[in-house]
């Protein structure tokens, strides 16, 4: 997360290396939804690597941007189909205890991530909302140093929207 906040590309695939041990961490917690959110975050991290590089005007490095109210609406409306959909999954085909929640952080962090993969200022503040409630849910769950580990990410993504602001093109 600190790598993202300072704006290093290799964020991209540190950030796909650490998707490998939560994937198990998660699914060994009958957290199913996170568990498979890395697998999508392998495939975000991979582009997200390549538009850090190649995604800005003319093929050069991606700036950060202001993310347009299409976009900004279109990933909402993302997350509350994603939302209903994994919950519905996870509550049909799984033994989860909190299908919901797991399905809307799940597709929360998924629209992050896709905004940030785009370098737009918003996704911090989706991240922002999504650690509050992954901090609550962890801690629920008993994975008390992940709880603790959000906390941190939560502070950074608070640092990072002052950083991007900072940096902000548009």
């Amino acid at each position: 997360m600190w790598l993202v906040v300072r704006q290093q590309v290799a964020s991209w695939p540190v950030g796909i290396l650490n998707n490998a041990f939560y994937l198990a961490l998660f699914w060994q917690s009958g957290l199913y939804a996170d568990s498979l959110l890395q697998v999508f975050y392998v495939g975000i991290g991979l582009y997200g690597w390549w538009a850090w590089l190649y995604g800005g005007e003319a093929r050069g490095v991606l700036r950060v941007s202001r993310v347009s109210g299409a976009a900004l609406g279109g990933t909402a409306i993302l997350v509350a189909v994603g939302t209903v959909v994994l919950a519905n999954l996870l509550s049909v085909y799984t033994d989860s205890t909190v299908p919901g929640l797991d399905g809307w952080t799940t597709a929360l962090s998924l629209g992050a991530t896709w905004l940030q993969s785009r370098k737009y200022l918003e996704s911090w503040l989706l991240w922002i909302l999504a650690d509050v409630f992954y901090i609550g849910l962890y801690w629920y769950k008993d994975l008390h140093l992940t709880s603790l580990v959000y906390a941190v990410f939560l502070l950074m993504c608070i640092r990072g929207y002052k950083e991007w602001r900072a940096a902000c093109a548009g």
